[in-house]
């Protein structure tokens, strides 16, 4: 979902028309507007947030677990340094076909390693090298396997690094007492430990779907 879920459309319209938002990453969004799976895009208003996030916290070195067609990787990777690194990790060869071009017209696939398998194996053999040396992870993936990929990132996070966390409003079903399917209970449980989790600083934001952000202390 990249819809605000308590804003009017409105509100979502001007948010998305005072979001700064290149040439590329415009013709990456409406490409990937025309799949059956768009809803699983971010918005120009979260892509700007995690470049500006990137930014202001000086990250050098990146993981993201979920990429579909590109465009938080974009924003990410154009917001790195020219020796930036990031780190994307799918199981999808289709779409990230679609990531790719756009990395390779943006002039950023030089900073971006994709690695084809699942998220939690390739986590699992960064864990063994580079255990506290990334700035920032971005968590757009299967909602099951979400505090799994929380705890990966932690590790691998260096002190003062940050985690971002996407659909963690859920289009509201988080708020919702009488919804309890496994995705929804899986984001709900996990907002809950991070929100007590003595190991970072947290807070949820409204933008998108809902982003939880943990700082590493």
């Amino acid at each position: 979902m990249t819809r605000r879920m308590s804003a009017s459309e409105a509100i979502e319209n001007y948010v998305w028309a005072h979001s700064r938002e290149g040439a590329i990453a415009a013709r990456l969004r409406e490409e990937t507007a025309k799949l059956p799976q768009a809803g699983m895009q971010i918005g120009p208003d979260q892509a700007a947030f995690l470049a500006l996030l990137v930014r202001a916290i000086g990250a050098r070195c990146c993981i993201e677990i979920g990429t579909f067609t590109g465009m938080s990787a974009l924003a990410v990777a154009s917001a790195l340094p020219d020796d930036g690194r990031l780190i994307c990790c799918d199981i999808s060869a289709e779409w990230t076909s679609i990531a790719r071009r756009y990395w390779a017209q943006a002039g950023v696939a030089a900073r971006i390693d994709l690695r084809l398998a699942p998220a939690l194996d390739t986590l699992r053999d960064l864990a063994m090298t580079e255990r506290g040396r990334f700035d920032f992870a971005f968590i757009d993936a299967d909602k099951a396997r979400y505090d799994a990929y929380y705890e990966a990132c932690l590790e691998l996070l260096r002190t003062g690094g940050v985690i971002a966390l996407d659909n963690m409003l859920w289009s509201g079903k988080v708020a919702d007492a009488n919804v309890h399917d496994a995705d929804t209970d899986a984001i709900r449980a996990l907002n809950a430990k991070i929100h007590a989790d003595a190991r970072v600083d947290a807070t949820l934001l409204t933008i998108g779907d809902g982003v939880m952000l943990a700082r590493k202390r």
